[in-house]
């Protein structure tokens, strides 16, 4: 027999779920979900970024040999390394390009269907990298690159969004985090994958660049299997019934009523923001720029994804060549050497992941600066004294390249991704992102374009740039960044305000406080945790009410 409600309607949706098999499924569902985004999401960006430094020397012969073949003549070592530099560097430009491409896509696809489409760019990338040996055209690879840093572009904003949309609360932090963890395995397999006995010998260096296609196949053929962004399908594109369907499947098989509630809270908010502003609800970088209620969130999002990019530490892929080569390693141990580069970042990623919740976003961002800064200023005393004739000096500048991606990997590469999720609601994500991404990639693209030059003008003292970006970055986001671990979007407002000096009231709406608790932003576990059981995550509640599917 039905249950009734207060008004004597029959209230079949409604009844109480004890946490069991639904929830494990559901968290297995969540898990398999984040691995088949995440394999041609920003496991792409860490991989395009670590096999470009294998061939260096080979795709340098190419474009060499090419431009002889063509006009009887090579080409000046300057003019070679201002070539090699353009082929790097046109990677960030597809990844500015992407990244404003980002927002509309994810609004007028959503986000697990802007994934897949994505993968378009990667297979047209790997085809004329294939075809550009046998058309002997270098100009080819350079093409082939900008479509490869579009799709990286794309994933790196949308992945995120389909993330903190798609996970329960209590895990959205952990799982936000996992695109970082993603981003060093994609580098570390990247290296590996690129060593001479693998794909990187002189004769499979197209094969090593266009290696690329298979993790997007593999999303392509699993990732449709996988339920949309709940968020989005409700939000955004009105559907209820499709939201109730994918948060039930994603929470195994029971969709539960508090959230379906939020989210409708949700809707309604902008809806009424919206016919107030007479505006679309989904918001444009413009109108972020506009929104001085908005302007201190939108300016220490766009310093962390600058500092993110500007503090060199992707640069180190990018030239890892060069950068042992200079501090004396042997050229024949150096792609041995690349590999623990990756995987000091993979490490310190799935390290921060642990310390997230215990430490904090702002002081994870703030420590991993401090701890670059000093790093930075060892690495020039070691190349300095190096340069003199000390011995060992070879030694501890490699280590002082470990320690400065340790470093990174434990606050700043995955924090500064998941700033945008917790502290801009529905509305306004894409934009943010959409502004997060084009800093992080016009900043990459300059240090890409200036890093070798920077090498030859500044010696020893190639660092000191950085050093700076570090010093300021941690000063800055000390005094901005407010803390948000465990607060909701409306405390972490209040708090932006209050440091601008700003006094904004906040209703406070009556809430249990198992209910506060479970659903605050930023209440998260582990990446371990996703697959226990509910009933052994004191987080969960074994009884709570549910809506059936």
């Amino acid at each position: 027999m039905p249950q009734m409600d207060p008004k004597g309607e029959p209230e079949e949706t409604i009844r109480p779920s004890i946490g069991g098999d639904d929830g494990g499924g559901g968290a297995t569902i969540l898990a398999l979900t984040i691995c088949s985004a995440a394999i041609g999401g920003t496991f792409q960006y860490g991989y395009n970024i670590s096999i470009i430094n294998a061939p260096t020397s080979y795709i340098q012969t190419f474009i060499n040999d090419t431009y002889m073949e063509r006009w009887g003549y090579g080409l000046e070592s300057s003019q070679l390394t201002l070539m090699w530099t353009i082929i790097v560097s046109t990677f960030s430009l597809g990844g500015l390009i992407g990244a404003l491409l980002a927002g509309p896509l994810s609004v007028r696809f959503g986000r697990k269907n802007s994934l897949l489409l994505n993968n378009g760019f990667l297979f047209a990338g790997a085809v004329l990298v294939l075809t550009s040996r046998v058309a002997k055209s270098f100009e080819m690879i350079i093409f082939a690159r900008f479509l490869v840093g579009i799709n990286s572009g794309v994933s790196m904003n949308i992945q995120p969004m389909y993330f903190g949309e798609s996970a329960p609360k209590h895990l959205r932090g952990a799982v936000a985090f996992s695109s970082a963890v993603f981003t060093a395995f994609g580098i570390f397999l990247g290296q590996v994958v690129g060593l001479t006995e693998v794909l990187g010998a002189q004769h499979l260096w197209p094969y090593l660049l266009a290696s690329n296609a298979l993790p997007g196949l593999i999303q392509l053929l699993t990732l449709p299997w996988f339920p949309e962004s709940p968020r989005y399908l409700l939000i955004d594109r009105g559907d209820k019934d499709a939201c109730v369907k994918a948060l039930g499947r994603l929470r195994g098989g029971i969709a539960p009523i508090l959230e379906v509630e939020e989210m409708l809270e949700e809707q309604e908010q902008q809806k009424t923001a919206a016919l107030n502003s007479g505006s679309s609800a989904n918001k444009t970088p413009w109108t972020l720029f506009k929104d001085a209620s908005l302007r201190s969130q939108l300016r220490t999002v766009m310093a962390a994804s600058s500092a993110m990019m500007l503090c060199g530490n992707d640069s180190i892929y990018f030239y890892a060549y060069y950068m042992f080569l200079a501090a004396g390693i042997p050229p024949q141990k150096i792609q041995y050497i690349t590999i623990g580069t990756g995987a000091s970042e993979f490490t310190a990623s799935i390290l921060s992941n642990l310390l997230i919740e215990r430490v904090g976003r702002r002081y994870l961002l703030i420590g991993g600066y401090s701890l670059m800064s000093f790093w930075s200023v060892v690495f020039t005393v070691a190349l300095n004294l190096q340069s003199r004739g000390v011995a060992g000096m070879a030694y501890l500048s490699m280590a002082c390249v470990f320690a400065y991606i340790l470093s990174f990997g434990l606050g700043p590469a995955g924090v500064s991704g998941i700033l945008p999720a917790e502290i801009f609601d529905q509305s306004a994500r894409p934009a943010a992102y959409m502004v997060a991404g084009s800093c992080m990639w016009v900043s990459l693209f300059l240090v890409g374009m200036l890093f070798p030059f920077i090498v030859k003008g500044l010696g020893d003292f190639c660092f000191l740039p950085f050093f700076v970006v570090c010093v300021t970055s941690a000063v800055f986001l000390g005094i901005t960044l407010p803390e948000t671990k465990g607060k909701t979007l409306a405390e972490i407002t209040a708090d932006f305000d209050g440091r601008n000096g700003k006094q904004k009231e906040y209703s406070d709406v009556e809430i249990d406080e198992p209910m506060k608790e479970q659903y605050q932003l930023g209440k998260a576990a582990s990446l371990t945790n996703l697959m226990l059981d509910p009933d052994s995550n004191p987080d969960l509640e074994s009884i709570q009410p549910q809506v059936n599917v």
